[in-house]
């Protein structure tokens, strides 16, 4: 059984509900999903990751992001068919409604890394914006890791 505990997320059967019952405190996890963004760049790459609801399964997508003609063009590197549920347990997992209003700041001293925007709409209308420069919100590696592990795991 896995326990993350940052106020945001806690997996254990009808606890959380219990919980909030109690205490009178609103559940705060995404029940669906539309679209999820994560535009990646670095010194030498950009890629975007995405996920987006179709048919009633979630697709899951690398892009690579090339310049042809001074315009960007985004080239399908991997795709992934898995489940809503997976998303869905990916997405909580990751705490990813904390992240809405993150904005990471490069830290001094630093001279290149990783920069990173999330754009996603979820639970119907609400939408989450964060982004930084090799600064992350907390779980940003567990959502990082688990994109890769959907995109990889027929390989």
């Amino acid at each position: 059984m896995r326990i993350i505990t940052d106020h945001c997320f806690l997996r254990i059967g009808g606890y959380m509900n219990f919980l909030s019952a109690i205490f009178g405190r609103k559940k705060r996890i995404i029940t669906s999903f539309e679209i999820v963004t994560l535009h990646l760049s670095g010194m030498r790459f950009t890629t975007d990751q995405e996920i987006v609801m179709k048919d009633g399964s979630a697709e899951v997508s690398e892009y690579a992001l090339r310049y042809v003609n001074s315009k960007e063009e985004r080239v399908l590197k991997k795709r992934a068919v898995c489940s809503e549920k997976e998303i869905l347990d990916l997405l909580n997992g990751c705490c990813l409604l904390s992240w809405d209003g993150f904005y990471g700041k490069h830290p001094k001293r630093i001279k290149d890394g990783t920069m990173f925007t999330l754009k996603a709409t979820v639970n119907g209308d609400r939408q989450i914006y964060a982004h930084g420069s090799q600064n992350f919100p907390k779980h940003y590696r567990e959502l990082t890791d688990g994109i890769y592990a959907l995109l990889n795991r027929d390989e």
